[in-house]
């Protein structure tokens, strides 16, 4: 392990109040943000993602934001290499790389290595897309609960996409993807971080500003946006992972007619809730460092912890939450 101060991480649910804080450490150290987001690399998806605005990303560099169009796939692997060359580059500048974000699974990648996983393979992925298409992704989730219980066990029976993979591994390489990322933990990265994770100490409070969230997303024309995407990118389907980011399945099937405007409402917000528990329930997985996000001092507290991690002192732990999250 590094001895130098090498990144500070800021993670936590959506919703959390992580750009803000970021923006308040940019205005106090020289950072550069490197986004940990798998909406944010998509160009065009800038409501819907919550994506920083033009004003807020001028403030300090942001890297890993509009990186690629919504028909293309970024990938766990791909954040991990793209992350570990950023902050070697970020560093070598004089600056301190910020990684701000909540798919938990690329700070897991970033923390703990990836093993190397087979490559996606076109006709397997037809074959089980068609299988699913017969007896659903529950079922598909019981299959791959007989092939890989580890990795079945933390994955939510409808979440397609992981349970796609994780089938697609062990049929590819004949062994679970749970023993090969745990191979891969040798592979991890090889520097002194910061892990803070903001947690909330009221679920309340972070459904409420869920909802405030997705009313101001609609206040700016996320439909709008939805609606955009389609006519730009006609080859846009609901199945590329682009459109299974959390707000936009929900109004792709509202455009489709599928479903009420009230019933779209009501299944985005519930979607940003079943996201944010599953982001929590990783992070209690993770080697981290748990703030209230709650705290009327957070940003006092946060800016001082930062400071001393960069001056090569202790952090306080006054600053850990804890409750439970």
């Amino acid at each position: 392990m590094s001895h130098t101060p090498d990144a500070i991480l800021l993670m936590g649910p959506t919703a959390s109040g992580k750009t803000g804080l970021a923006l308040a450490l940019a205005r106090h150290f020289p950072v550069e943000i490197i986004s940990v987001d798998s909406a944010l690399v998509y160009r065009g998806m800038d409501i819907g993602s919550a994506k920083p605005t033009a004003e807020e990303m001028a403030a300090c560099p942001h890297h890993l934001i509009d990186i690629i169009s919504p028909l293309e796939t970024y990938s766990a692997a791909q954040f991990h290499a793209d992350a570990n060359r950023l902050i070697t580059e970020i560093r070598a500048r004089g600056n301190m790389p910020l990684l701000v974000g909540g798919t938990m699974l690329y700070y897991k990648a970033l923390l703990e290595g990836l093993s190397d996983l087979p490559q996606a393979d076109p006709a397997l992925r037809a074959e089980l897309d068609a299988e699913a298409g017969r007896i659903g992704w529950p079922a598909m989730h019981a299959r791959l609960a007989v092939l890989d219980p580890d990795t079945a066990a933390r994955l939510n029976p409808n979440d397609a996409q992981r349970i796609h993979r994780a089938l697609e591994i062990c049929l590819l390489s004949g062994q679970t993807m749970s023993s090969l990322i745990a191979r891969g933990k040798e592979a991890a990265a090889d520097f002194n971080c910061l892990p803070l994770a903001l947690v909330p100490e009221e679920r309340s409070w972070l459904h409420q500003r869920i909802a405030q969230r997705f009313e101001l997303m609609l206040q700016q024309d996320f439909l709008g946006e939805v609606r955009r995407l389609r006519q730009d990118y006609p080859t846009l389907t609901p199945d590329l992972p682009s459109m299974r980011c959390v707000g936009y399945r929900q109004a792709w099937d509202y455009l489709d007619g599928q479903c009420s405007e009230a019933e779209f409402i009501e299944r985005g917000v519930a979607a940003t809730r079943q996201l944010c528990k599953r982001q929590l329930t990783w992070m209690r997985s993770l080697p981290v460092l748990p703030v209230s996000a709650q705290r009327a001092d957070l940003t006092d507290c946060v800016l001082q912890a930062c400071s001393d991690f960069i001056a090569g002192k202790p952090v306080a732990d006054s600053l850990r939450y804890q409750g439970s999250f």
